[in-house]
């Protein structure tokens, strides 16, 4: 019996040059090919007569050769002259053989299928898929609509629909092979077809299908981005389970140094603050490792609750290590708890790649031999040679930022026996609720959405680029009145070269157009001293003007500093944007973000902008960002390891959410033995993301 984990070299036809094909298609055994599902459908049920045909439309005809003829001029293509009663067209194929000729001579019916267009001689066909017919009357429609594939090079359309469907009768004729693992009372509850019912339907739909296909309505459509969110969902329901197997170590607090590390602020925690906080309390309090993930919008204070976390583990005598993706977020945090924790005999050190020699030996020792109580760093905290004594609460920042294995090394190193390390994560981009129902499910969420009293709103403007002149006088009288700014230059590529020439031209052209102007640098390929230098330069007001690339995105705080110019902003994800807004708006002066674009803009873009424009809630700057641009985006794909969908989308299906919650609650209970065979068939090898 021929399994469906078998590799495609098992079906007819299938040699190893296709195998290598669909390989790069993600297809290597015959399941696989079940779930390549169509990118479109193409309506070939009815014949079109050659005199109703519309350029841009994909249409099927039937019609008698009258001429072939190969022209020469310009490029050689092969030219075929079809008629049907009711009117002329060409067929123009530019790759054509000798045998090709001889099949399409004068007085041959053929039919054939391609989208029509305006050529040299009136409406034509390029290079159709076509065949011979025996007159004009043969029925040549197909019964449903034909599916259409995505490719890959040295592949065609022909191939991929024979290999499919010698798997969808494979199915068919032994419907064991692929178990639907969802209980049939969960699928009637639910209105979705069985799994066999919903993969045949959307491989060869009727014709009825047409419009529902196109929207991803269909009932069988559903299901599969049903299985597929649930699958997503349960790896991490795992993980929590498999999480709350260890043991950590509890915090049950220490009262008087809480309190006297409070009164020692120079300002009052938020209620919203003060929530997050009783919630990280409460899960201190327990025998397992806390995995919270605390959001809040730029500016609410997520750092300082991290700081009382990090109190509380301390006063237990565990070590604190705080994880940020940059050298500069990291030596502000380094900044904060040093100064916070300075009524403390507590010995907060400071870990970065930059660290080197005897100075960094002695950062290692101290670590290991537990004289290091707090160590904030980058990328470097979890290098094979650092080695702690007690660590009892990692604290990561701007967690979406670092890779899935950098985060479970960082945990790992705190493992003992049975003992694991706390894990609070932050993140000052809003995470749509619907990403959050997914992607963190494992995690336990809370919001702190609340800003600190005296914040002021921030005006936002969006001008086209030429009216360049006017935003520089504007600094000009803004410098005048003891006031800073920002100017940040933005790159569409990803090189750290690129965008550190563009702020240094930048800065050399402003510095020209305004004398009497302090203009300072920053960029990613500076070194951390310099870095340094120039932010402390900048927050003494030694500088008037910072122009910086989207390195200050987060970590900079600077309260005069109320003007921010962002360049190209079109080029910038919705959620990054509002990131490099909070860099102003933090003292009690009005502030103000121009954004200049360049035009024209794309209608995306111009709504995009708008977006921001109208709106300061993280949350709703970040579903409108998701609606846009997708979740690969928002979460940077790339580096999470996560979020990437084969059938199901997240604009589309969020409603279906609430039913994913739901049902993977019920497998729990119901049918445990079906969750890892689910998560194996839509993840496979990358359910390791689940450890995290």
């Amino acid at each position: 019996m021929t399994d469906l984990s078998q590799p495609v070299t098992a079906l007819a036809g299938v040699g190893m040059h296709t195998a290598q094909r669909l390989a790069k298609l993600g297809i290597h055994v015959i399941q696989d090919l079940l779930f390549h599902l169509p990118s479109r459908y193409e309506n070939r049920t009815q014949v079109c007569p050659i005199g109703a045909l519309q350029a841009g439309v994909s249409a099927l005809i039937r019609a008698k050769v009258e001429f072939t003829d190969v022209l020469l001029k310009g490029r050689r293509s092969l030219i075929c002259r079809i008629s049907d009663g009711t009117g002329f067209m060409d067929l123009r194929f530019f790759h054509f053989t000798a045998s090709q000729q001889h099949t399409l001579k004068p007085g041959v019916f053929i039919s054939c299928f391609a989208e029509v267009r305006y050529g040299y001689a009136g409406l034509e066909m390029v290079h159709p898929e076509y065949s011979v017919i025996a007159s004009l009357d043969t029925p040549v429609g197909e019964v449903g609509l034909t599916p259409v594939y995505p490719l890959t090079e040295g592949l065609n359309q022909g191939v991929l629909r024979k290999v499919i469907k010698q798997a969808l009768v494979l199915c068919s004729n032994q419907p064991q092979l692929l178990p639907d693992w969802i209980p049939t009372s969960i699928l009637q509850d639910l209105h979705y077809p069985d799994l066999i019912t919903a993969i045949q339907t959307l491989h060869s739909p009727g014709d009825s299908l047409a419009d529902a296909l196109q929207q991803g309505d269909t009932a069988a459509t559903k299901r599969l981005a049903f299985e597929e969110l649930l699958a997503h969902h349960l790896v991490l329901r795992l993980a929590r389970h498999k999480s709350n197997a260890w043991q950590a170590p509890v915090f049950s607090g220490n009262q008087s140094l809480t309190v006297r590390f409070l009164r020692s602020l120079p300002f009052t925690l938020t209620g919203a603050q003060q929530r997050v906080i009783a919630d990280i309390s409460h899960d201190f309090q327990k025998a397992h490792p806390m995995m919270r993930l605390v959001q809040g919008d730029v500016g609410s204070g997520k750092t300082i609750v991290a700081a009382y976390a990090a109190l509380l583990a301390l006063a237990a005598g565990y070590q604190v290590a705080v994880m940020a993706p940059t050298e500069l977020l990291a030596e502000q945090h380094f900044k904060n708890f040093s100064a916070w924790f300075s009524i403390f005999d507590i010995n907060v050190v400071f870990l970065t790649g930059q660290l080197k020699g005897a100075a960094r030996q002695q950062v290692l020792q101290q670590l290991q031999d537990n004289t290091a109580n707090v160590v904030v760093g980058t990328h470097a905290l979890f290098q094979e040679r650092v080695v702690f004594s007690r660590l009892g609460l990692v604290i990561i920042d701007e967690q979406h930022r670092f890779g899935v294995h950098q985060r479970l090394a960082l945990r790992e190193k705190g493992q003992h026996n049975t003992l694991r390390p706390h894990q609070l994560v932050m993140t000052a981009t809003p995470i749509p609720r619907t990403l959050a129902m997914l992607q963190y499910s494992d995690l336990d969420i809370s919001i702190i959405d609340e800003l600190p009293p005296g914040r002021t709103p921030i005006v936002t403007r969006v001008i086209s680029a030429e009216r360049r002149d006017e935003v520089i006088d504007r600094i000009n009288n803004w410098v005048e009145n003891k006031r800073q700014v920002y100017w940040v230059c933005t790159l569409i590529e990803e090189s750290d070269a690129l965008q550190a020439e563009a702020a240094e031209n930048t800065a050399q052209r402003l510095a020209l157009l305004l004398p009497k102007v302090h203009v300072g640098l920053l960029h990613g390929r500076m070194k951390n001293a310099e870095k340094n230098a120039v932010m402390e330069a900048f927050k003494s007001h030694q500088l008037d003007l910072l122009v910086a690339t989207t390195v200050i995105e987060v970590g900079v705080d600077v309260p005069n500093a109320s003007l921010m110019v962002i360049e190209n902003p079109e080029r910038l994800g919705l959620s990054q944007l509002h990131q490099l807004r909070g860099r102003v708006g933090r003292g009690t002066n009005d502030s103000y973000c121009v954004l200049m674009y360049q035009a024209p803009l794309s209608e995306t873009a111009r709504q995009r902008l708008g977006i921001l424009r109208d709106s300061h809630d993280g949350f709703v700057i970040a579903e409108k960002d998701l609606q846009l641009r997708g979740p690969g985006e928002i979460m940077g794909i790339r580096q999470t390891g996560a979020v990437q969908f084969k059938i199901a989308d997240l604009c589309r299906d969020a409603d279906l959410l609430d039913n994913v919650q739901q049902v993977g609650a019920q497998l729990f209970k119901q049918a445990p033995h079906a969750i890892q065979p689910l998560c194996d068939r839509w993840l496979g090898a990358t359910t390791d993301y689940s450890e995290v």
